[in-house]
């Protein structure tokens, strides 16, 4: 429901009918459909917390870059409806722009951690400033969520594969093609939990 009509437009009464619940079913979980907003958050963060965020032993670290990126976003696309009523609550809900502002604090210094761990490879161009390019692929990989409803699969995925393709630019020279990954020793942050 909030994928099809938004977060303003979608009623308690619309949920309740959708899971095919009694109202007071839904009370009975839920204080309202902001509460319910930040579990769907909460628990996509969850789900995200759960990624590994390495390459893995490829031979190819732009191959290793791009199974990761598929797979990570495959996890973001289960949710479209809350992540876009989220997009619309945070414009209107003080409290759920400070949570935005955490989700994407955490949601980058993962992307940097592994960031650095990939600037540690042989052929990895260490002149890159980490911060700003996990900043600017967090906040392109979030909007990409907001966008994707509207996009056709191919379409998708061709941007994953860009973007991967645009990562592996800034971070190694073009020798690296082959180097080996190795596996990452540092740990990235632990889940963040909304709730």
């Amino acid at each position: 429901m909030f994928g099809k009509k938004g977060y303003e437009r979608t009623t308690v009464n619309d949920l309740a009918r959708r899971a095919r619940l009694p109202i007071g079913s839904f009370y009975q979980h839920f204080r309202s459909k902001r509460h319910l907003l930040l579990t769907l958050m909460d628990d996509l963060v969850e789900q995200l917390s759960r990624l590994e965020l390495r390459p893995g032993d490829m031979a190819d670290p732009r191959q290793g870059l791009g199974d990761l990126l598929s797979r990570a976003f495959s996890t973001d696309l289960h949710y479209l409806g809350a992540y876009r009523a989220w997009q619309e609550a945070v414009l209107s809900d003080a409290e759920l722009a400070r949570k935005e502002f955490e989700i994407r604090a955490w949601t980058t210094a993962r992307v940097l951690a592994l960031f650095a761990y990939l600037q540690r490879l042989p052929g990895a161009r260490t002149e890159t400033d980490l911060r700003t390019l996990a900043e600017l692929m967090d906040a392109f990989f979030w909007g990409l969520l907001g966008r994707a409803p509207g996009m056709h699969a191919a379409d998708l995925q061709r941007q994953i594969e860009t973007a991967g393709g645009v990562i592996c630019y800034a971070l190694f020279s073009d020798g690296v093609k082959n180097s080996p990954i190795p596996q990452p020793t540092a740990k990235p942050p632990d889940t963040l939990h909304l709730k």
